[in-house]
């Protein structure tokens, strides 16, 4: 047994010491390459694969020589036995120096009912870059015990940055049902190809390395998800038969990328409020934090409660009942007016647009809220050909009204307007995407950390145009997922109807240029989107939607059983409401009964 283990150590630093040379030679001089198939394999990527598939031999000679027995055909192969795998360059289908696993973690079965978690390996990898001063891909992978034979890789926010929890659920997923994990699936994440500071989500150092801005743009997904492919063949001895992507906002974004880029690698993609045109979103929320950095213009607490208050008595009954709830949002768009609006039969505009007071809205602040409600029309051309960013639905949003008494209100007011009017230098405490976009502008555009990120107009950014025009190349996604349906992918789309960050109608115009490429009908063959009233983004403390997305879409990708009549609940605004689900653009009306329970309402348009 010793000489078998002193061999197979030899070999794994073998094809190791081979790959470092690969990385190094790569970037160093002209490499000879050979046509296989459609791809291109480099002279040395096929050196170290001779060289792989040699120790693999070189280790079973060694061990008949001792005389030790083979392990039976197809065993699951223990968590220890995982420490130190390497996945070779050539088994990652884009350029990297190859994976390694740096630990790996046997973890016991915890936790009972919704929360039960089963025994399961926890693997900790790395994916290291071709630019030796990139930050590595660092990933996670849980293997559970008991293995359903089908995976779900998830998505991470914001600029990413941290590994995802591996052991939790899709986005707003069931509080009353198993996660991933616990239903058996071997799950996986990364950081996306960079490890943020005490920014977090919103650190955008990484901008500044060339390998760096690919991988988040979505380089990173499909180099995670062949080397977590690998250790999970690995452990278990075979390929997954299904395979899932999770995530919202950037995870959205994400998975919209990975079934439009890779798309015979995925079965199926839930995305939850997706940034899908990251570099429009960018610019949309630049003018946003432009407006609400002028002079009056950005909101207390107390104003924001005022529009809100007054948005919901404008338009709480538009669909048949004051609930709560703002659903036929597209109709209160078209008659709520900040200047004209009144609370409690008072003018919501203060008393010649002078800033009077909690409880109205200045000329700067109303102003500002109109930009905010517009389109960002963009005066230079991007290669992604995306031409503008829709508004938001600013009225009847929750913008951070932290007198709420609700747990998840710090995290709206967060990921809205936040505590700080937006400024240079930027607060930490200003609105998310005031922070973001900061980030964006100092370190992936104009590699200056002293730039003053406020002085660049999104729609006429003058010498920067080149440069985000290219960057909009790598972070907008195509919405052409036509190879994605020939494969038979089936793909989940949800939003917020009060989400600030990330604009529900840029969902909605994703939506239409499906049906437009495929037809109404088509598209209905493996695409749903809804979209949620009272829900803003990632969590609402007016509707905290939750819904078992993934058990829908496993009944379609695998069963043939399209989503009918889904119903969302409520966690936080009326714990336990519930609400139908409605195909867009129809909207949840009141028809009469309970209005806590989704059979009281119709959808319609």
């Amino acid at each position: 047994v010793e000489p078998r283990r002193r061999q197979r150590d030899l070999n794994l630093a073998v094809v190791k010491a081979l790959s470092m040379r690969v990385a190094r030679r790569a970037s160093s001089r002209r490499v000879w390459r050979s046509h296989i198939g459609d791809s291109m394999i480099s002279l040395d990527t096929r050196i170290l694969k001779i060289a792989a598939v040699g120790a693999f031999w070189m280790t079973s000679a060694a061990s008949a020589a001792t005389g030790a027995a083979r392990p039976p055909a197809g065993p699951v192969a223990a968590c220890e036995r995982l420490q130190g795998f390497v996945v070779p360059p050539f088994e990652i289908g884009l350029s990297t120096s190859g994976a390694t696993v740096v630990s790996v973690k046997p973890v016991a079965a915890s936790g009972t009912g919704a929360k039960a978690l089963p025994d399961y390996c926890e693997v900790t990898g790395k994916i290291s870059p071709l630019d030796r001063s990139a930050p590595d891909i660092q990933f996670k992978v849980g293997l559970p015990a008991q293995w359903n034979g089908k995976i779900v890789m998830f998505g991470g926010g914001g600029f990413d940055g941290t590994i995802p929890d591996i052991t939790g659920n899709v986005p707003n997923g069931p509080v009353d049902e198993l996660v991933p994990l616990g239903r058996g699936y071997a799950t996986f994440a990364s950081d996306s190809g960079h490890q943020a500071n005490a920014l977090g989500s919103q650190d955008g150092r990484f901008g500044l390395n060339d390998e760096a801005v690919r991988n988040f743009g979505g380089d990173a997904l499909k180099k995670t998800h062949d080397a977590a492919l690998a250790i999970i063949k690995a452990r278990y001895g075979h390929w997954p038969h299904k395979a899932y992507f999770a995530g919202g906002s950037t995870g959205g974004r994400e998975a919209v990328t990975a079934i439009q880029r890779w798309p015979s690698d995925w079965d199926g993609a839930i995305a939850w409020y997706p940034a899908w045109d990251d570099a429009a979103a960018l610019l949309g929320g630049q003018r946003m934090n432009r407006a609400l950095a002028k002079p009056g213009a950005y909101l207390s607490v107390g104003k924001r409660k005022a529009l809100y208050d007054a948005a919901m008595q404008a338009c709480d009954s538009l669909d048949g009942v004051a609930d709560g709830l703002i659903s036929d949002q597209q109709q209160c768009n078209a008659r709520f007016d900040p200047v004209t609006a009144t609370l409690n039969g008072a003018p919501l505009r203060c008393r010649n647009g002078a800033d009077t007071g909690d409880n109205c809205l200045s000329d700067p602040q109303i102003e500002a809220l109109k930009t905010i409600n517009s389109t960002t029309h963009f005066r230079f051309r991007l290669v992604s050909g995306e031409t503008q960013y829709p508004g938001y639905n600013v009225w009847g949003a929750d913008l951070g009204i932290t007198t709420r008494s609700s747990p998840v209100e710090p995290v709206v007011t967060f990921l809205a307007f936040g505590t700080s009017q937006p400024a240079n230098p930027m607060p930490a405490t200003a609105p998310y995407i005031s922070v973001l976009t900061d980030q964006w502008f100092k370190y992936a555009v104009t590699r200056d950390p002293d730039f003053n990120s406020l002085s660049i107009d999104p729609e006429q950014p003058g010498v920067w145009a080149n440069r985000i025009s290219e960057l909009s190349s790598q972070l907008d996604a195509s919405t052409d997922i036509s190879a994605f349906r020939r494969h038979g992918g089936k793909l989940l789309l949800v939003h917020g109807l009060a989400d600030v960050l990330v604009s529900t109608r840029a969902t909605e115009e994703y939506y239409r240029r499906l049906q437009e490429q495929f037809g109404i009908r088509q598209v209905d063959s493996f695409v749903r989107f809804y979209e949620i009233p009272g829900m803003g983004h990632a969590v609402s403390s007016t509707f905290n939607a939750t819904w078992d997305s993934l058990s829908a879409l496993e009944q379609w990708a695998e069963r043939g059983k399209a989503p009918v009549a889904q119903v969302t609940t409520d966690t936080a605004g009326v714990p336990g409401r519930t609400r139908p689900l409605c195909d867009y653009p129809e909207w949840p009306r009141y028809v009469g009964g309970d209005v806590n329970r989704a059979e009281s309402f119709q959808c319609s348009r």
